[in-house]
């Protein structure tokens, strides 16, 4: 599993023209699924994201209660390394990423946080503001 997370002073996520989540200064994390990403793996992105100190003064989701819009995001496996044409086989297909996202979404609820959610499998329009900017990427 792979995760961006950015933080941001708001950050949405359209899709047909409806706003299906939106947060402000919070973390937009980009959520990618590979084959061998089990329930455990979601539960372990989910502690990192909640627990990483990428907030102003070294502080995490955790300690201030900043929400979190997570964006489901299978190119973040997307392989380019030959050609100009991105692989995607190390992407779990749908059926095996839906639940391991929901699985991240509903381990950072029961952990407490506020999170927002675009819509898997569709074409979303995400938008940010970055502060910082600041940028990480987990690589589970």
């Amino acid at each position: 599993m792979r995760a961006v997370v950015q933080t941001v002073g708001r950050a949405s996520v359209t899709v047909d023209g409806e706003v299906v989540g939106a947060i402000e200064d919070g973390l937009l994390v980009l959520v990618g699924v590979t084959h061998t990403d089990t329930e455990q793996t979601a539960q372990t992105m989910a502690r990192k994201v909640h627990e990483l100190r990428i907030l102003d003064e070294e502080r995490s989701a955790a300690d201030t209660g900043a929400p979190i819009l997570l964006v489901s995001q299978f190119t973040l496996y997307g392989d380019a390394r030959k050609g100009r044409r991105p692989s995607w086989t190390a992407a779990a297909p749908a059926e095996v990423a839906e639940p391991l996202v929901t699985a991240v979404v509903d381990a950072l609820r029961q952990r407490g946080a506020p999170v927002e959610t675009g819509r898997f499998r569709a074409h979303m329009l995400v938008e940010s503001t970055n502060i910082g900017p600041r940028t990480i990427l987990l690589d589970l």
